[in-house]
């Protein structure tokens, strides 16, 4: 093996470290979280984060950073980690990511940082995310603050959403001196991160937090502004003096199944319904009275395989259902889902069934919905996904009993952007067309980036999308070339 690139800090010699066991996240038991919002993970304590970052091997090139979408350098972080300077480690992190307790807990570090991480090849990888999270949540208890100092530069930043992408984008750029304002469409700041993950995975007193750090830092935030309504792209460079614009908008609209019975009560799209639990606070129930969301002793079923489909249907049981059932049209293997959360959900009682596919769904006689017909699946040739196609097998239809059933199978692009920004190119379903390396649009000194651009995706990839903008806005601000 060959050596650190630093003197290293630890010391556990390489080949004991192998045989140290990865140190569990503490959580809440199933059968009280299930009845509650609490957030399931609870968080290490500073002697398992020290336990678990005595683990790394330290990589000659670590390509957990390699894999990681914003760069975090998780070796150097590590590192003061074991030297107990925490709040340090927190600092490393933020040279690259500025939120790092939201990625701390909703980044799928399984698919990044730890996918990339040598020691699994042979035991569990480090657990990068849970000391991320440690680290930032340690800061924020300490109170410590890591403030840019640097002069005014002089130019004006726009970024259209405060979702991941463009609170990344603002995180960066008000580091260089630039003047970075924020608009959200929604009375709430976060974007999806507020509106579409429960409390139970990310709290929003966490979320409020990383905002005030970002407010601390000098980004500005105005909320109820429908760019493309209240104000256009144009008017923000041409009438407001903005020297460019960060489109990072989502993928807002929901995508249904366009079977018979949609139409019916009781059916909802998982946007709608996620929205009325976080953002009309169904989840504080009874403080919060939601009469569409009083699901006690109610059925409910979620179509779909993702992460969003879990957390609504994880929503649902906490809302008081009798029955919560997974319905997805592939078996498990091909769910996009993260690992730890379809554990979760089984252990607190979601019930799953695989190979299933809705076809229509049935009224109870007064206009709401009774049940839900489907269909059993068996899986065929690989589809442009790469995974098995799913084929309907003949004579296998059933029936299951439903008050309610959340549509959870991927959203689209929302238009009051691209349709009110002229020149503004957009691909066939709607997206804005961004260079992926630089996220530069056919409009001059306009930019995207994230859903909006790629379609439905992951937090940790939009906050990529965001860095790779705030660079390339960044050399637009210093040369005016375009």
């Amino acid at each position: 093996m060959t050596a650190p690139p630093k003197p290293s800090l630890n010391p556990v010699p390489v080949k004991e470290r192998m045989k140290m066991p990865r140190q569990q996240m503490p959580e809440q038991a199933a059968e009280l979280r299930a009845a509650n919002f609490t957030e399931v993970n609870l968080g290490y304590s500073e002697e398992l984060a020290r336990q678990e970052a005595l683990r790394c091997i330290e990589c000659a090139k670590p390509a957990c950073t390699k894999d990681c979408p914003v760069g975090v350098k998780v070796y150097e972080f590590v590192q003061l980690i074991v030297a107990g300077d925490f709040a340090g480690a927190a600092a490393k992190i933020r040279e690259d990511n500025v939120l790092p307790a939201i990625t701390g807990r909703v980044c799928p570090q399984e698919d990044h940082c730890e996918g990339g991480c040598l020691m699994g090849k042979k035991v569990k990888p480090l657990g990068i995310g849970y000391l991320e999270r440690f680290v930032a949540d340690y800061e924020q208890r300490m109170g410590v603050r890591n403030l840019p100092n640097v002069p005014p530069s002089g130019k004006k930043v726009a970024v259209v959403g405060s979702g991941p992408s463009g609170l990344t984008v603002a995180g960066d750029l008000v580091q260089k001196g630039h003047k970075v304002r924020v608009f959200e469409a929604l009375h709430e700041l976060g974007g999806v991160l507020v509106y579409g993950i429960p409390e139970f995975r990310l709290p929003k007193q966490i979320i409020r937090e990383q905002l005030d750090y970002m407010r601390d830092m000098g980004v500005e935030f105005e909320t109820d502004v429908v760019v493309g309504r209240t104000v256009a792209i144009d008017e923000l460079l041409e009438e407001e003096g903005y020297d460019a614009v960060f489109i990072g908008t989502g993928a807002g609209l929901p995508v249904f199944m366009n079977i018979p019975g949609e139409h019916l009560n009781g059916v909802y799209s998982a946007n709608e319904f996620l929205t009325r639990i976080n953002l009309m606070k169904a989840y504080k129930f009874p403080a919060y009275d939601e009469p569409m969301l009083d699901l006690h002793g109610k059925d409910v079923a979620v179509i779909g395989g993702g992460n969003t489909a879990l957390d609504a249907i994880r929503s649902a049981l906490r809302l008081g259902a009798r029955k919560a059932y997974v319905l997805y049209r592939r078996s498990e293997t091909e769910m996009p889902a993260r690992a730890e959360e379809v554990k979760h959900a089984r252990e607190e009682g979601i019930e799953f069934h695989m190979l299933t596919s809705p076809v229509e769904f049935l009224p109870d006689g007064v206009g709401w919905l009774g049940a839900v017909r489907c269909v059993r699946m068996e899986l065929g040739e690989p589809d442009a996904s790469g995974r098995r196609r799913p084929v309907p097998v003949a004579g296998s239809e059933f029936e299951i009993p439903l008050s309610v059933a959340v549509i959870a199978i991927g959203t689209s692009a929302n238009p009051i952007v691209q349709s009110t920004t002229p020149g503004l190119g957009t691909d066939k379903r709607g997206y804005i067309q961004a260079d992926p390396e630089t996220q530069r649009t056919s409009r001059k000194g306009v930019f995207a980036g994230g859903d909006i651009v790629t379609g439905s995706a992951t937090v940790i990839l939009a906050m990529g999308a965001g860095r790779r903008a705030a660079k390339s806005i960044q050399e637009y601000l210093t040369t005016g070339e375009w």
